[in-house]
């Protein structure tokens, strides 16, 4: 298919090492890595001084607008590495109805890619450097959309998945994700709760844990959002992002993205705000944030109708909060009630369907906009990562009797 020719047959990427992102010290490249010495995410680091002389933008911009257009900036050596299920640039949908003054108000919209989230960019990328090291056996810890894009590539990729999920998970996911191949158990427990099942699980099951940020290539298949959205606006980038944050790849990843762009002279000028959004009944990124400390603490009793962003603990939460600080951004959160009234606003203002997490960004914006921590002339990127048809809608129950005669008027 047109995205497996973006890889070339041998060396396709300029992976120099790997280091942790807490310590710094280094790991070897091409060979199987969890977490760091000190327990802690990996990245992946790459030389960009010959990514800088190897591609332009003119050159980027004759290929196919994938993921994989990407492909120096990314880890996969060997294109039959590649595990893809058509992995589409998603449109940036202006909403104007809803902007708060002269700023662009904008939705990044990941519904569109494949298992209908922004959890294929990152699965997609984690499961092709699987196979290139030849593991066989994956599981991962899951509030829904994450499980499900484990299950389609690890199934097209020929490994076995075994994935758990809060019981609380939407229906539709752990449907979705049984579907389409993977062997899935509800836990009476949160997300952390399946992740220690998983992790315990290793020695007895021989699986790798793919669990958010135990494994480094999660985040490289995330950064693509940073390198599509500055792509798509002509290499530049907007204001503010708002990203909903659970475990916070995406938002590392865009970070490390629009930081690498900046570095090769593709980027000039200020980087974006980033601001991690919270949902009020789970939100241990913005109480560290607002306490000034680089690590968050358990969120007990954690709940939201956000189920993506319910996310008690993120072993990635020092880096979160350096890219929010980095940037000039914060931490922000907003309750079940004005996510609620955020998705029925833009839905019937602007057509447009979000998923309760990217519903969570705009009632964010909101927020930010009555606080004044961002300015009506900022042009701000809501990030949607899942299609609103994963979630459970409100009852539709009018009905007509066809037989009857029908009384037009009242249908106003």
């Amino acid at each position: 298919m047109p995205t497996n020719d973006n890889l070339t047959t041998e060396r396709s990427t300029f992976v120099t090492h790997l280091e942790c992102g807490m310590e710094g010290d280094r790991y070897e490249a091409d060979t199987i890595h969890g977490l760091s010495k000190a327990g802690k995410p990996l990245l992946v680091r790459y030389d960009l001084n010959s990514i800088q002389n190897s591609v332009t933008k003119e050159e980027l911009a004759k290929r196919p607008s994938d993921l994989w257009r990407y492909r120096e900036f990314l880890p996969v050596r060997k294109k039959e590495n590649v595990v893809s299920l058509g992995e589409v640039h998603t449109p940036i949908i202006p909403i104007p109805k809803l902007a708060a003054g002269k700023g662009e108000l904008l939705v990044k919209d990941e519904g569109r890619l494949p298992t209908g989230s922004f959890k294929a960019r990152g699965l997609c990328m984690a499961v092709s450097m699987a196979k290139e090291f030849g593991i066989t056996k994956v599981a991962m810890p899951t509030n829904g959309n994450a499980g499900a894009a484990l299950a389609a590539y690890g199934t097209r990729a020929g490994m076995e998945s075994y994935i758990f999920c809060p019981d609380d998970t939407p229906t539709i996911n752990v449907r979705e994700i049984a579907a389409q191949g993977a062997k899935v158990w509800s836990v009476n427990g949160l997300i952390n709760d399946c992740g220690r099942i998983v992790g315990e699980g290793k020695e007895a099951m021989g699986w790798f844990d793919f669990s958010t940020l135990k494994e480094p290539y999660r985040i490289e298949g995330k950064k693509t959002m940073g390198l599509e959205l500055a792509d798509q606006l002509g290499w530049k980038v907007p204001d503010v992002i708002f990203y909903p944050t659970g475990g916070g790849t995406g938002l590392i990843g865009m970070w490390k993205a629009f930081n690498e762009l900046k570095r090769i002279g593709w980027l000039e000028g200020k980087l974006p705000r980033m601001v991690a959004v919270q949902a009020s009944g789970c939100a241990p990124i913005v109480k560290a944030f607002e306490e000034g400390v680089e690590h968050a603490e358990l969120w007990q009793n954690a709940h939201t109708v956000a189920a993506g962003i319910r996310v008690p603990v993120a072993v990635g939460d020092f880096l979160i909060l350096r890219a929010v600080r980095e940037s000039g951004g914060f931490a922000i959160a907003v309750d079940d009630e004005t996510i609620t009234a955020g998705l029925e606003e833009v839905s019937e203002k602007e057509g447009l369907l979000l998923c309760p997490e990217g519903a969570a960004t705009y009632a964010a914006y909101k927020q930010s906009i009555e606080s004044g921590a961002i300015s009506p002339d900022d042009t701000a990127v809501l990030f949607n990562c899942a299609t609103g048809l994963k979630y459970e809608l409100p009852p539709a129950e009018e009905s007509l009797d066809c037989t009857q005669p029908i009384d037009y008027p009242a249908l106003t």
